[in-house]
């Protein structure tokens, strides 16, 4: 079964910058769809990027679009997650995971997640 496992992640201040990197093992991700996800304290898990294999194009949400950006390196079976002008609100666990697709999303495989903490 394919594995993913996030890294990356750790303390930065407000307006700096972390790439979150998932790697896999057990599978292709070239072939997948991925995305990444966050979910914060008391709130529910917000999709943040989703990288579709059906039309090219990954998406963001307003919330994020602009500051993040992301990107696969098949040759290291990895995606990655650039994260620029970080706010305090971006705390949050950060999952990625390999979905079926962009729209209507069902997850196959979730990696285990990694914490960022902005703060000052």
């Amino acid at each position: 079964q394919l594995q993913l496992v996030e890294s990356g992640g750790g303390l930065v201040q407000p307006g700096g910058s972390l790439r979150l990197s998932c790697a896999a093992s057990g599978g292709t991700l070239q072939y997948y769809s991925m995305a990444w996800f966050r979910q914060a304290p008391g709130k529910e898990r917000e999709q943040i990027s989703c990288s579709s294999t059906i039309d090219g194009v990954t998406y963001y949400p307003d919330v994020v679009k602009g500051r993040f950006t992301f990107s696969r390196d098949n040759a290291k079976n990895t995606v990655y997650l650039q994260m620029d002008s970080l706010k305090l609100e971006d705390t949050a666990v950060y999952y990625c995971a390999a979905v079926r697709a962009c729209i209507g999303t069902i997850v196959d495989f979730w990696g285990q997640g990694t914490q960022v903490t902005v703060s000052s």
